[in-house]
């Protein structure tokens, strides 16, 4: 028995060593999300949970996000190799000097909205006039900023302007009365105020996608200098040929998605129904996405982002803020 005893530890000894060796010989990448772990990230802790960045030899490291967490500041700063970054915070970061690319979207519509109390009276957007707004920061506020300046309307205050409420990320302002409308998104918010007690026919909800305002979410971005290096744009390529597996498995199994989620949440806050409903939510938005970029929707985010007067969002047309090299390479990429 005691040589069995000795048998097995030798044999589990051995199988340790391996993982090790294997472990040590695969790819290391690091991602940096844009907020906290929830649905809205699901196909990048599916990808990993069901091996899929293994089988293109990547060792992922998933760093969540938080309201004092800036993925492209992190990334300046050497502590991610990919952010998931909204395009207006990326092409005003890449402006101001961190020059951030854009190698893959795999959010191909935008979930951002501004929910209304109907009691309010606001039945448009020229019903904003005078009103108190919550507008989320931290990079979230140029989509809000830059539809504020196509209407016209000031942001800083007054009976022909709109006050801004500076947002945390809940729902309390609408809740409160603190504010007529808030920010949502189709996936999260929006949700909290209905499971706050009010119904959809309480509301008023103004899409930015409706309002022809909207802007490109969740891309994934990676500092210039790196796509000079074949080496990195082969790794970019392996990552996200077998995240939008991720995403396409999350989305073929959506209730199994939602519990690998809740597995990687280490705060505990997350409860199953919301994580079910947010990838739900989340699979309307990548729907039909391969992780390429579409140009035109792009170029109608930069155009947005331009048209903001005599405070624009971005001063100019950006250059090579988007590339297709790595979703061609990764279309070769073998995923069976």
């Amino acid at each position: 028995m005691k040589q069995a005893l000795l048998g097995a530890i030798s044999a589990a000894a051995m199988i340790a060593g391996a993982s090790s060796a294997l472990a040590q010989d695969m790819d290391t990448l690091t991602l940096q999300l844009k907020w906290v772990t929830q649905g809205q990230f699901a196909g990048y802790y599916v990808a990993k949970d069901k091996g899929f960045y293994e089988d293109v030899n990547l060792d992922v490291e998933i760093k969540p996000g938080g309201p004092d967490i800036a993925p492209p500041q992190v990334i300046a700063g050497g502590g991610a190799d990919v952010i998931v970054d909204w395009m207006p915070s990326a092409l005003a970061s890449r402006e101001k000097g961190v020059p951030l690319v854009n190698i893959a979207q795999p959010f191909a519509r935008s979930g951002m909205m501004l929910t209304c109390l109907k009691e309010t009276g606001i039945e448009s957007p020229d019903d904003f006039k005078g009103r108190t707004l919550g507008v989320w920061f931290f990079g979230n506020e140029y989509p809000f900023l830059a539809w504020m300046s196509k209407l016209g309307i000031p942001t800083e205050g007054g009976d022909e302007g709109v006050e801004v409420l500076k947002q945390g990320f809940n729902v309390d302002p609408l809740i409160q009365k603190q504010a007529d409308c808030i920010s949502t998104m189709t996936y999260n918010e929006y949700w909290q105020v209905i499971d706050a007690g009010y119904s959809e026919d309480d509301l008023v909800v103004f899409n930015y996608t409706d309002q022809g305002v909207a802007t490109l979410e969740d891309g994934l971005y990676v500092l210039e200098e790196d796509l000079a290096d074949p080496e990195m744009v082969d790794k970019y390529a392996r990552f996200v040929a077998a995240s939008m597996k991720g995403w396409e498995y999350t989305c073929d199994n959506q209730q199994e998605a939602a519990e690998i989620v809740l597995e990687n949440d280490a705060t505990g806050a997350q409860t199953e129904e919301h994580q079910t409903r947010m990838v739900s939510e989340i699979c309307k938005l990548t729907e039909g996405s391969d992780g390429s970029l579409d140009v035109a929707a792009a170029q109608q985010t930069v155009e947005t982002l331009l048209s903001g007067g005599s405070d624009p969002v971005i001063t100019k047309e950006p250059e090579g803020a988007w590339t297709d090299e790595v979703t061609t390479k990764a279309a070769d990429v073998d995923m069976e």
